[in-house]
């Protein structure tokens, strides 16, 4: 018992120093960088308030949500506070501006995570498909992976073919150096991630697996967390060099030996540093390196981050 005390104390000493790093370097540094004090004038529509003939898929710093479907998963009160990442629906997320969903499903078609279930992939297939009825201009990527542990639900490609086939941006690497102008009336880039059925191929309607990459840092030391994403992204070529969309989880995860296992005060570690690492990013030289951008708790700041750093980009101010 004194050992497992112990261990505690100096986890908890370990995370108040690393908050405390992080809040230090937030007051030397500033959060300033450019595009931060844009404001766009509707984030339901923001791709289309920007100049889509010059809006590259691959300059686009796209705001994305970690397991977006977990509003609704587990047990309220009793089971949900373990998991859920995010309060707002998939809907209503679009809406905020959100553009990279972040699906994981189980043999039944119902979202989970770990053990823990939440509503069927109908429900978010529905909310994708509202938000492109009510907007013309707006690209969204909608990465679906078979979770960890489970089986691939049926013939699931066929699936989200039928569902969504007239929105499908087709596997092609040329769509990186496209502009969103050049890819309508088509509006969504899936990228479907199997665990055993066949990846999709050059020319199909759904992306494969290496299209979508990250590195995925489990811990809840946000310093730790903060450096390791830095550290990854300064290894990835220019998003102007590359062929792939590459992932940044501004996200802690509770760990099982930590008393504090409920998602949100963990995840809240790192939450308000998003900014600061936008602009730790291009003082270091990776600006423009940064490309999907996710978060737990996604909130219109967050948003209006990634969008002004994007607009920066078309403006050449980066």
């Amino acid at each position: 018992m004194g050992s497992f005390l112990s261990k505690q104390m100096e986890r908890r000493k370990a995370i108040r120093t690393q908050k405390k790093l992080l809040c230090d370097l937030k007051e030397k540094d500033n959060t300033d960088f450019p595009g931060c004090d844009y404001c766009p004038e509707d984030r339901k529509n923001w791709m289309s308030t920007l100049a889509l003939d010059k809006l590259h898929v691959n300059k686009i710093v796209w705001p994305g949500t970690h397991d977006s479907a977990t509003n609704k998963i587990g047990i309220p009160f009793i089971s949900r506070p373990f998991a859920r990442t995010q309060s707002l629906s998939i809907y209503n997320q679009l809406v905020m501006g959100t553009r990279v969903l972040d699906i994981r499903v189980q043999k039944d078609g119902r979202v989970c995570h770990g053990i823990l279930v939440s509503y069927n992939v109908d429900a978010v297939i529905s909310d994708v498909k509202k938000f492109l009825s009510e907007t013309q201009s707006e690209i969204i990527i909608l990465e679906i992976r078979t979770e960890f542990g489970h089986d691939d639900p049926p013939e699931f490609d066929k699936y989200l073919e039928n569902q969504l086939g007239e929105f499908l941006i087709h596997q092609d690497d040329s769509v990186f150096n496209k502009t969103v102008a050049e890819l309508l009336p088509k509006r969504v880039i899936c990228v479907w991630k199997p665990r055993k059925s066949p990846q999709p191929k050059h020319g199909s309607p759904l992306w494969s697996a290496g299209y979508l990459k990250d590195n995925w840092i489990d811990t809840d030391l946000p310093e730790t967390k903060f450096e390791s994403n830095m550290k990854h992204l300064s290894e990835q070529q220019p998003v102007t060099s590359r062929k792939y969309f590459y992932r940044v989880e501004n996200t802690v995860t509770p760990q099982a030996d930590n008393p504090v296992l409920c998602v949100k005060p963990v995840t809240n570690r790192i939450r308000p540093h998003a900014r600061l690492f936008i602009k730790e990013c291009i003082c270091r030289g990776y600006g423009d390196r940064l490309q999907i951008y996710s978060t737990d708790y996604i909130d219109e700041d967050f948003v209006n981050a990634c969008i002004g750093l994007t607009n920066a980009r078309i403006e050449g101010k980066l």
